[in-house]
């Protein structure tokens, strides 16, 4: 911890005037970053976080706060165990005048650890592209935010794509397809929906899983060599995914007949592959790698001034995802102001800010993020606010975007989501919000 507070003392100056850990002043927001910069799926978490924390600076440093509130960063590692992401959310959730802004944990593992916690403690989650899929119900779930795609939608979009690729929808019967996923509640989470698509569709499903964290798969592709599916998706994570693409590549399975979730479609899951990774596919949570306008505004306000925490992550996939995230945090915020007036917000506060965000077309221009997100829009009943997603390949030096915009069959996804959030809310003996009179 003393070593990421130093890292980040630029922040903790432009924010508190002071070095050292950071302390929120009366007239500032807390905002934690739950993170894993060290262990196996730190490849993938450092962008990520760094993207996160550039864009709070920039928020400092570039308009002098939200409305005049500066942010206060302070990161915890979690090393992507649940037990340790509790532990660095007991210890964040109270600091600042106000509390916790909100969490994004980065794991779903950890999600539905603070899914329990979060409605008695009134601080929203911020899950952005992963989590529990059904927590897009927000009259059950209403501190989960799932923004973007669940992953119900990434399974639903992978199916249309490799449709698309057979020639229709039509020809995906009697096809095979497998699943190799991390067997972690992150992993599973794609199998209701691939199998609901698989009764409807008539090909044949096969899930796979791989041990964390994902180092060894030997007998896993061995399988797939024998068993020869049409199509192989990826559901992993950190070194699990080079991993997956290098076994592949051993056993002869080809890289373009692979689709990895949007988590398994970065620079650090086929850079360790070199070559092999030629022609492999992943989702992408909307955006892809490369400099928008927002990155402009960085050079300027964060990178120029020696603030930036990042490295040779500039700009890659998961960096302007942490961006993303970020933004849509301070725009929840930003929201939750305009009723609660220019100050320091509680939780609570904020979650309305997140249930009453509205991410337009002109707005999302404005804030630089133009060909990096469609426009998106939460309410009660809707937490998720976006449906649509694309398909990325690599092509031995850089992403290349090879699909429009592929929206999920909510004829599907919509009683799947329904019927789980139901069963969760008898569980955990929850009545449901009812939103009709929710404002």
């Amino acid at each position: 911890m003393k070593k990421l507070t130093l890292a980040l003392a630029a922040f903790a100056i432009g924010a508190t005037g002071m070095v050292g850990p950071a302390i929120a002043q009366q007239n500032e927001q807390f905002v934690p970053a739950l993170v894993y910069r060290t262990g196996p799926y730190a490849p993938n978490g450092i962008p990520f976080a760094d993207g996160v924390a550039d864009y709070w600076t920039l928020i400092n440093e570039r308009d002098g706060g939200i409305n005049g509130v500066k942010l206060v960063m302070e990161e915890c590692e979690t090393g992507y165990a649940t037990d340790k992401g509790v532990e660095c959310y007991e210890r964040l959730k109270g600091k600042g005048p106000t509390g916790a802004a909100y969490f994004s944990p980065l794991s779903t593992g950890i999600t539905f650890a603070l899914t329990e916690k979060v409605p008695g403690d009134k601080i929203p989650l911020l899950t952005m592209g992963y989590g529990r899929s059904e927590s897009r119900n927000g009259a059950v779930f209403p501190w989960n935010f799932v923004a973007v795609g669940s992953y119900w939608t990434a399974a639903d979009v992978a199916i249309q794509h490799i449709a698309k690729e057979l020639g229709g929808m039509d020809k995906l019967k009697d096809k095979k397809i497998s699943l190799v996923y991390h067997d972690s509640p992150y992993g599973k989470e794609p199998i209701p929906a691939l199998e609901a698509r698989a009764a409807k569709n008539g090909f044949t499903f096969k899930a796979i899983p791989v041990t964390h964290p994902g180092v060894e798969q030997k007998s896993q592709w061995l399988a797939i060599r024998q068993d020869r599916p049409d199509y192989v998706l990826l559901w992993g994570w950190g070194v699990m995914n080079s991993t997956s693409i290098k076994e592949a590549a051993a056993v002869g399975y080809p890289r373009d007949k692979m689709i990895g979730v949007w988590w398994s479609g970065a620079e650090p899951d086929v850079t360790p592959a070199g070559d092999q990774s030629t022609g492999y596919k992943a989702l992408m949570l909307q955006h892809g790698a490369g400099k928008f306008k927002v990155h402009e505004d960085l050079d300027k306000n964060v990178v120029s001034k020696g603030k930036s925490v990042a490295k040779d992550t500039y700009a890659q996939v998961l960096y302007n995802r942490g961006l993303i995230n970020s933004m849509i945090g301070v725009e929840a915020i930003r929201t939750a102001q305009k009723k609660y007036g220019n100050k320091p917000l509680t939780g609570e506060q904020i979650r309305w800010g997140f249930e009453n965000l509205n991410l337009t077309e002109a707005r999302i221009k404005e804030l630089g993020f133009e060909g990096m997100l469609q426009p998106m829009r939460f309410s009660c009943e809707d937490h998720q606010g976006a449906d649509v997603a694309r398909v990325q390949q690599w092509d031995g030096k850089a992403w290349k975007t090879i699909s429009d915009y592929y929206k999920a069959d909510l004829s599907i996804l919509d009683p799947m989501v329904k019927e789980q959030s139901a069963k969760y809310a008898t569980e955990k003996k929850i009545t449901p919000r009812d939103c009709s009179k929710e404002s």
